[in-house]
């Protein structure tokens, strides 16, 4: 019987996840679909607790609908609970499931593009303190960071993590990032920044060590100029890429009980995807 999953948010037909699974899918000959479903906000409630009547036996889950998963699910990964957001769906005797994969494709993308890169780490500095940077920091604590600081414009939103996940982690003001970037042996962008069509991330990389990491979680431009500016101070780099494909990983195996890979042809695909649509650079 074939296997229905699809990514759920809004909007969302700019998702490349069904471009990563389809090719999964293909690859390992499996029976089954990777769709779209496009649920507004005042709709997602009564979604998800239908979920069984939807066709689907699982599915990703995207913005603005991860605390809504989070909600909706009679359980949850230890990740998930954590970080209070669900991105990956299954159903489970008629009940909904729910895990989070962010940490996880951040954390294997920097394991697969700098094997070292956790090795002392010490001190990490994270930009942003949104959704997105409340995973990275959970991971790297988890990972052994000695210290995560969170630099953000507004030092609330810092606060709250230092509360959530406790003392290693230490919010700043924007105005002394300066300052923090000596000691720092991991650099990682959570913010739009640089984003195509955002304002560029302007910051000075110079009181960074040589053998600092530098990473953004964007990946439209590839190459932000973040790791643009780190690259022309011969500083090692990571893009925001790697993260989407892995976080994919876990759920596909959910869902249709193959461990795929990331490999270079995936890579491959979802570059000349980015070209076709002229966001590559």
């Amino acid at each position: 019987m074939t296997r229905h999953v699809a990514i759920i948010g809004h909007p969302v037909s700019h998702s490349r996840s069904p471009l990563i699974h389809g090719y999964w899918l293909r690859q390992h000959g499996i029976d089954g679909t990777y769709g779209v479903r496009d649920v507004a906000p005042e709709t997602i409630e009564a979604f998800f607790s239908d979920f069984a009547a939807s066709g689907l036996i699982g599915g990703n889950v995207t913005v603005p609908h991860k605390e809504a998963a989070f909600r909706a699910c009679v359980a949850r990964d230890s990740v998930a609970q954590a970080l209070g957001a669900v991105n990956t769906l299954w159903l489970e005797n008629g009940d909904l499931h729910g895990a989070n994969t962010d940490v996880h494709g951040f954390l294997a993308n920097l394991d697969a593009a700098e094997p070292e890169w956790a090795r002392a780490l010490g001190e990490a500095v994270v930009l942003g303190a949104g959704g997105a940077a409340r995973a990275i920091v959970y991971g790297l604590l988890e990972r052994g960071g000695d210290r995560v600081v969170v630099a953000n414009r507004t030092r609330a939103r810092g606060e709250a993590l230092r509360e959530t996940f406790g003392p290693r982690v230490q919010p700043i003001e924007w105005r002394d990032l300066g300052g923090r970037l000596m000691g720092c042996r991991l650099l990682v962008n959570t913010t739009s920044l640089g984003m195509k069509g955002q304002p560029p991330l302007d910051i000075d990389l110079s009181a960074l060590s040589p053998d600092a990491l530098v990473t953004d979680i964007v990946y439209v431009p590839l190459e932000t100029p973040l790791l643009k500016a780190a690259k022309a101070r011969g500083l090692a780099t990571v893009d925001g890429l790697g993260m989407l494909l892995h976080q994919a990983v876990p759920g596909f195996e959910r869902w249709f009980g193959v461990r795929p890979q990331v490999t270079p042809e995936l890579r491959a695909l979802a570059i000349a995807d980015l070209k076709t649509k002229g966001q590559l650079a």
